[in-house]
């Protein structure tokens, strides 16, 4: 754009539909995993974006991401899904053992102080 010129959100969208590039958030998404030979890439609090251009599918995806090793055989993915900081601060201001982490983790849906805060109050 020439001159310093701008392009406001209604300009844009009307460019993009020009060009036959259609954008739309998907709603409501939790977590969007990645899964390789290896491990898989959780992405969790995920805000999605899908951009349609010329047939194809391309997908935008911002959140907080943590990587976890494949369980057993190469296949199944390990049940636990919170960062391990998240667990080695519950264990660490606890004195509790990773099971136990784990455990208060998922009753308060992976919030760090409310576990930590539930060990205590046990």
């Amino acid at each position: 754009m020439a001159g310093g010129m701008r392009m406001n959100d209604r300009q844009m969208k009307q460019a993009m539909k020009k060009m036959g590039i259609k954008q739309t958030s998907i709603d409501n998404v939790t977590e969007v995993i990645i899964r390789t030979k290896s491990n898989e890439i959780v992405i969790t609090d995920a805000e999605v974006v899908c951009v349609e251009m010329g047939g194809s599918k391309n997908y935008q995806i911002a959140g907080n991401e943590f990587t976890r090793e494949l369980g057993a055989g190469g296949d199944a993915p390990v049940a636990v899904g919170f960062p391990a900081e998240d667990i080695e601060l519950v264990m660490s201001q606890t004195g509790c053992d990773r099971d136990k982490a784990v455990e208060a983790l998922t009753a308060v849906d992976g919030q760090p102080a409310e576990a930590i805060l539930r060990i205590m109050s046990e």
